[in-house]
């Protein structure tokens, strides 16, 4: 019965790193992987690490999520023309 507790997070992890990679919006893109990383951060709490989960959900999905949210808004878009 575990088994299905796992099956979630593992499940949103595996779509957000999917969807991250076919996004064609890039913010959408690393917006997916925060969401995959908070996944992550949720397995590793799951399985008695919460040293590991803190540190995932803090530098993984915090820091570099926006940090890399800031610098794709702070670069212009080579051609031109704004994303939608």
């Amino acid at each position: 019965m575990r088994f299905f507790g796992y099956l979630l997070p593992c499940l949103i992890l595996l779509l957000a790193a999917i969807y991250s990679i076919f996004a064609k919006n890039m913010i959408r893109a690393a917006v997916s992987l925060g969401i995959g990383s908070v996944a992550l951060a949720l397995l590793f709490f799951m399985l008695d690490s919460p040293f590991a989960g803190g540190f995932e959900l803090s530098v993984g999905a915090g820091l570099t999520s926006i940090l890399m949210i800031v610098v794709i808004s702070l670069t212009k878009n080579p051609h031109g023309r704004e994303e939608k």
